[in-house]
């Protein structure tokens, strides 16, 4: 009888403590260099030093033009891995694509995102659906070189199509052993939903997350047609981010990158201001 009390009180205790267990934090922060595309060229060792000065400590690089600043990249101390790719050589299926893949993997990137489909580019269903093919395609290629392949969204693709999205035409035209999501929390909240109830919808596809916030006030829209004053820091706006890094913790997000499109002054003083309500929150 003592031991099997003794046992019970040790189990109560257990789960008595596991209620004050410490919360989780973001191990690894990240930045997207088009928030320092004004300074970066100009000051790439400089800026990139700055980035890993402020706590940052990998990247998601631009593929166009990275040859110059990838000297600068080696000497900071950043991690690279992510790369957003040229669009157009993901809707032409080009024969170029296995060149890219090797290319990523000299400089030590792990996945491949197609970063954004142009105005002209778009349409219903069935352009979707084209799309997806392509999408296939493209990650079948960087597959075969090791690396992942992702899609990041804005906000077009949520609007309504057939009784459902183009969005989730999308999602299920893809293939989900090959084709991951870079999900931006920015562009789904600005087409009306929840980014931390879309992860979660999500499981498994989810591999990416873009981390901008939103101003208070700005419209539901599905294009890119929002205000400057739209892009906010992280934790300046209204998205609620311990809701979004739960879910995404619980969906198996495997990166995170801050990105602001936009910022009121240096790009730096916004990315350090993100940094440091991101590095203290925990969920």
């Amino acid at each position: 009888m003592t031991s099997r009390r003794s046992f019970l009180k040790a189990g109560a205790l257990t789960a008595a403590l596991s209620k004050f267990a410490p919360a989780a934090q973001l191990k690894e922060i990240g930045v997207q260099l088009y928030t320092v595309r004004t300074v970066l060229p100009e000051k790439p060792a400089e800026t990139l030093n700055a980035i890993h000065s402020i706590g940052y400590s990998a990247i998601e690089a631009t593929l166009a033009g990275f040859d110059k600043i990838w000297p600068a990249v080696q000497a900071s101390g950043l991690k690279p891995v992510s790369m957003h790719l040229d669009a157009n050589q993901v809707l032409q299926k080009s024969d170029d694509l296995g060149r890219v893949a090797g290319q990523l993997k000299q400089y030590g990137f792990s996945y491949a995102v197609f970063p954004y489909l142009p105005p002209a580019a778009r349409g219903g269903p069935d352009v979707i659906k084209a799309l997806a093919e392509k999408l296939n395609f493209a990650a079948g290629k960087f597959h075969a070189e090791g690396l992942k392949f992702a899609y990041h969204n804005h906000a077009f693709e949520f609007a309504q199509a057939g009784g459902t999205t183009l969005f989730q035409i999308m999602l299920d035209n893809t293939d989900k052993n090959l084709v991951g999501f870079e999900l931006d929390a920015f562009w789904v909240s600005v087409a009306g939903h929840d980014p931390a109830e879309m992860i979660a919808s999500m499981k498994g596809r989810v591999i990416l997350l873009h981390l901008k916030d939103k101003a208070e006030g700005t419209p539901v829209m599905f294009n890119e047609s929002v205000p400057r004053t739209a892009f906010k820091e992280v934790g300046h706006g209204v998205i609620d981010w311990t809701k979004v890094l739960r879910a995404a913790d619980a969906a198996g997000v495997e990166h995170y990158f801050v990105e602001q499109d936009q910022t009121p002054g240096n790009p730096l003083d916004s990315l350090r201001q993100s940094y440091e309500y991101l590095s203290k929150l925990t969920y």
